[in-house]
This record gives structure tokens, sequence and C-alpha cells, in this order.
């Protein structure tokens, strides 16, 4: 399904299929989490031994412009791609840098609003709620601090 919906969405743009672009969108659907290009050029690389790193950033935002993987921006780690597409919101520990999905529905109206005020053009928004993610924030306060605060 996942080389499908790769594939239709390249022809429907006119643009070509090359193996090196289902082999990235591959790996990325694979690993099923939020991946560091380095991490899907390590997925890649025993079948494309001469991928790059500018490959699969060119691949991977390709993507993006898509519709078919997302961008995520987790503070000042590198950036990650998210092979959920739809939209949706995230956690970031701010210890460990681990990156998941949260699934509510939050209304980003008034911040869209207040963008467009500022003579911005926005895409889009999410929420990122930062703080420590359970397996930290039990290494730093002990086995009761999975309660809720």
């Amino acid at each position: 399904m996942p080389d499908e919906q790769l594939t239709t969405a390249l022809r429907e743009r006119g643009m070509r299929v090359t193996p090196q672009r289902i082999l990235i969108h591959r790996a990325l659907t694979e690993l099923g989490r939020h991946a560091t290009a380095d991490e899907v050029l390590h997925k890649v690389s025993a079948q494309l031994p001469n991928a790059s790193l500018p490959t699969v950033y060119a691949a991977l935002e390709l993507f993006e412009e898509l519709g078919i993987a997302r961008r995520v921006a987790a503070g000042a780690a590198a950036a990650l791609w998210d092979p959920r597409p739809e939209h949706h919101h995230h956690l970031v520990c701010r210890s460990c840098g681990v990156v998941e999905d949260l699934d509510v529905a939050v209304a980003t109206d008034d911040a869209l609003a207040a963008a467009r005020r500022r003579g911005f053009v926005p895409d889009g928004a999410e929420l990122i709620v930062s703080g420590l993610c359970r397996r930290c924030d039990t290494a730093l306060h002990g086995s009761d601090a999975a309660a809720p605060r």
C-alpha cells in the first residue's frame, strides 16, 4: 500500500517513479516511527549501497511536498520525518528527545489568525508538548513518578 500511495502521488504530478524513491519511502514506512534522515539512510543502505544523505533528504522533502510524510521540528534535535502524514500533534521529551504522536483535537485557528495579522502566510499549525517522557521522569524522580501530576 505505501508503494502504491507514493506511485500514485508521483504520477499525478507527472514525476518519475524511481527505485530510490520507492525504497526510501518504504524504509520510512517500515521504521514506523519518527526517524532522522540518517536512520532512513541506514535502513536503505543494504538495498541502495550508493545512496547518500542528500539523496535521502531530497526524497523526504519530496514526500512532504506530496503530503505522504511530515517533517517534525523537535527542538534543537535533528529534524525527524513522520511516516504518518495526517494532521496530528506531538510530545517531545526534553531529556532523551523521544517524539511521540499526540492524538487530540486542538483548535489552532487563533494562532493561525494571529500569524496572518502579522503578515505571515501559514501552512498550518501543530501543538508540541514538551516535558519528560515516562522513562526519563521515572529515572529522575523514582518509580512513583509515572503517576499523573
